[in-house]
């Protein structure tokens, strides 16, 4: 290497490490970072129970539509025994599925409530 890229890599490598210094001050300028969240999910169990209450709202005209099929299934079963079995199942899978989904939700926001009226929040 030469005496004049060793100068000119020096120089370089100076001026590198001065901006940093210098403009150090400019980085931390910004104000506080704002949470995007909704205040009201400050916890975590309060957290959970507004995921799951947005979930029971997607899964609500699911829940309505796979009850639709399930009754669509018993009229067309027509009296035959397996087509009348499938409507069952079905209609039971629909049930158990909505249970568990608006149960959940249940459950948590009782949870979310009880932490909330100990801690005093």
């Amino acid at each position: 290497m030469t005496k004049t890229h060793r100068i000119a890599q020096r120089i370089l490598l100076s001026v590198a490490f001065l901006s940093t210094i210098l403009f150090a001050s400019d980085a931390f300028a910004q104000g506080a970072l704002q949470n995007p969240l909704n205040s009201s999910f400050s916890t975590i169990p309060t957290f959970i129970a507004g995921a799951l209450k947005a979930l029971a709202l997607i899964a609500l005209p699911i829940i309505t539509l796979f009850l639709v099929i399930s009754g669509f299934l018993f009229v067309t079963a027509q009296g035959n025994e397996q087509k009348l079995a499938t409507a069952k199942k079905n209609f039971l899978y629909v049930i158990i599925g909505a249970l568990l989904i608006l149960g959940a939700w249940i459950i948590a926001t009782l949870i979310a409530g009880t932490i909330n009226q100990l801690t005093g929040r």
